[in-house]
Formats: structure tokens, sequence, C-alpha cells
């Protein structure tokens, strides 16, 4: 539904009844457990109803710890373009993902970011040339602040342009579409890990009388690492039948329409271990999905320490230029003069082989994150689960 069928270009028909219904719908999507596309279309349905736009919605998830893309989603275009990819992370362009996902309102049209003159970007040529001319980018950020995703919207010349109604909209859902990301690809990695992945999430389905009904492989080490559980006869932990339970409750409630549950628990080995809850219903009956998760660091600090010998301080400052800080808010993060940020930077761009910030989010991007990226594309096209992070 990209071109916005049901919906009317001058606005008339966008209600605040409508609204509320969308942001419900979306929210309830968001707590059921499913392959990262099969969200996306379903949210691509809703979206259409309130925002009119061009063609279909261009979803992306992000490494939060980076601001990276780790996949891409647009029904009708199974490959991202190359030379799109090489102006976000090398051009010197406007509009750019992580720009908008670190600006203050986390939403950005092309129009407003060139000052009307939306020729003056390269973004712009690109959209022309697939037949859009406006463009609208959103972050999807979780509660917790960090943001797991962005959404491209589009509209043909002569439409009328982005306006604050669409805004809210999206900014109403961010947070619901962020956990939907978020979860979907918890989901593909616990079907799916990729190899090697020694962390790698577990999915428990519970039945309606909290018991172990089915569950990926590996599971059996999360039940035996969290407190009461037994690996042997498949017993669940107080804590996953706690947040089952609190998922299932949320469900029934309708001011918390997404049902969804997260919970941080210290394992036997004293690492910390988050669960995810949310309910699932099929054929009358309710099912619970629990997905178990290490609460480690982000896989882009152990990548840097392994590919670039990077020091502690280094990881940082690269965290944060891939991020598109500048070296004053650099500075103002880790506490630390613009000179240190400076010399922390050149010892960077001797260790990875660059000479600007560019190159080195362009390096990171394409040697790390561009093969997961491309690898989604295909597991789209051959029915599989996405899967996030970068790769070694």
């Amino acid at each position: 539904m990209g071109s916005g069928q049901g919906c009317s270009y001058a606005g008339g028909m966008v209600t605040a009844d409508l609204l509320q219904r969308s942001i419900d719908k979306i929210a309830r999507l968001s707590g059921e457990p499913r392959d990262l596309a099969g969200y996306w279309r379903e949210c691509a349905d809703v979206v259409g109803s309130v925002i009119p736009h061009y063609w279909t919605p261009c979803w992306y998830t992000l490494d939060p710890a980076s601001l990276l893309a780790t996949s891409h989603f647009h029904e009708g275009m199974p490959e991202f373009p190359a030379e799109w990819l090489a102006n976000e992370y090398y051009g010197d362009d406007v509009n750019q993902m992580a720009q908008v996902a670190r600006s203050r309102t986390g939403i950005s049209t092309l129009h407003e970011a060139t000052g009307g003159d939306p020729a003056r970007s390269r973004r712009w040529s690109f959209n022309q040339s697939m037949g859009s001319d406006q463009e609208m980018i959103a972050r999807l950020q979780a509660p917790s602040g960090e943001v797991w995703g962005m959404l491209g919207l589009y509209r043909e010349p002569g439409r009328p342009m982005f306006d604050a109604t669409d805004k809210y909209f999206l900014s109403a859902v961010s947070e619901h579409l962020a956990e939907g990301a978020r979860r979907a690809l918890l989901v593909g990695e616990a079907t799916d890990p990729v190899d090697p992945y020694p962390d790698a999430p577990g999915l428990i389905i519970v039945s309606e009388r909290w018991e172990l009904q089915s569950a990926t492989p590996g599971v059996d080490r999360w039940l035996a690492e969290l407190p009461g559980g037994d690996a042997a006869d498949g017993q669940l932990p107080p804590a996953v039948v706690a947040v089952a339970a609190r998922a299932r409750r949320n469900a029934e409630q309708p001011d918390h329409p997404s049902g969804l549950t997260v919970s941080r628990i210290r394992s036997r080995s004293g690492t910390w271990v988050v669960l995810h809850g949310a309910c699932l219903i099929e054929g009358g009956s309710r099912r619970i999905a629990v997905i178990v998760e290490p609460a480690h660091p982000a896989r882009l600090y152990p990548l840097l320490e392994a590919a670039y010998q990077l020091t502690p301080r280094e990881r940082d400052v690269t965290r944060l230029v891939l991020q598109g800080a500048s070296t004053s808010q650099i500075a103002d993060q880790l506490v630390v003069s613009p000179h240190t940020v400076q010399q922390h930077m050149k010892n960077i761009f001797d260790k990875t082989g660059v000479r600007s910030r560019r190159d080195l989010v362009g390096k990171v991007f394409f040697t790390h994150y561009e093969p997961g990226f491309r690898d989604n594309e295909h597991r789209v096209l051959a029915g599989q689960p996405m899967r996030g992070g970068p790769r070694g």
C-alpha cells in the first residue's frame, strides 16, 4: 500500500480516531514476535493508511552502537543501489541516517534539510531516478534511547508537502517500531544465529499452563544459567514464568496494546540476562514467546579491538565518529579536551589506514556491516529471517 490508498493527500481523511487506532495497531504488531520482513510489511499497511506516500516505505535497521545500517527492506527493491550506499557513508550530504538519528526531533525532510532546494542534495537525484521528489526520514528509537532503525517515506512530484500530522504520527509510533524491529532481529538470531556467535539469543514458547512448549536450539544453556531452571527436565526458571505471566496480563489491558514485557535478571554465573516477553494468540489460545539474550556490550567493541587493535578510549572515539558526532561533542561526552580527541583521531587513522572521518565511517561500514546488509537482502528473497549486528 505504498501509494497510500485510502488516504487523502489533502489530509481531510486523517482523523484523531484513525491516528490513535493506527498507533495502537502498530503497538500490537510490535509485540508479536515474527520475522522482520513480515513485520515491516504489516506496519507498511498501517503507515500507508495514515500517511499518503509514493510506492512503498524504505525500512532500515541500525546497530545502535554505531548507527550504521544492518539491513534494508523496500518492497520492490530487492537490492539497495551501491551508489546510494556510497553516498550515505562516503558522501558529504544532508538527511543522512546518522544525522537524523542524532537530531533533536529524529525526523527530517529533504526539503527542510536543503532550505527548500532539494536539488542541492545528491539524494534528490537518486530519489528522482525512482520517480519520487520528497523524502522524509524518521528514526525508530526505543524507550531506552537506543536507535534501532530508520523509516524513509517518499512522495512524487506535485504532491503536498509532508506536514505536522505526518510527523506527529511517526513520532508516536517510533518507539513501537523500534521495539518491534529489535524483537524481530532477536527472533532471527535465535532461530538462525550467525556463526560463530556463542551468545546468540534463545526463543522459548510457553503454553497457557506455563509449560515449555518449544524452544530454539541452545535454550538449555539459558535455562541452566537462570536461577531455578533445570536444563535436564526443561523446568522453566521462575524469572521466565514471571515475564510470561506479565506479558499475558499486559496484553489483556487496553492501555498496553503491545503486551510487551522486558526484565533484567542476574544469571548463576553473575552476568546479566535480558528477557523479552510477548503474547501470541493463535486459534483462540494464548501462548507467550520469551526471548533470552545476554546483556553484553555491543558487538562493535570487540570487533574494533580485534580488527584494528584500538584501545578502549580509541574505541569510544570511533563509536562517536561513526554516529556523526563532532570533535566538540566527542570531547563533551568523554570529558576530555578537543586536543585530546584530535590525538586519538590521529592514532585511529594510523591504525585503520584512513585519512579522514568520512573515510573511517566508510571503511567500517563497507568492511564490517555491508556483508551482513547484503546477506539480509538475500535472506529476504529466500524467506529466511534477517539478522542484526556487524560481522567480524
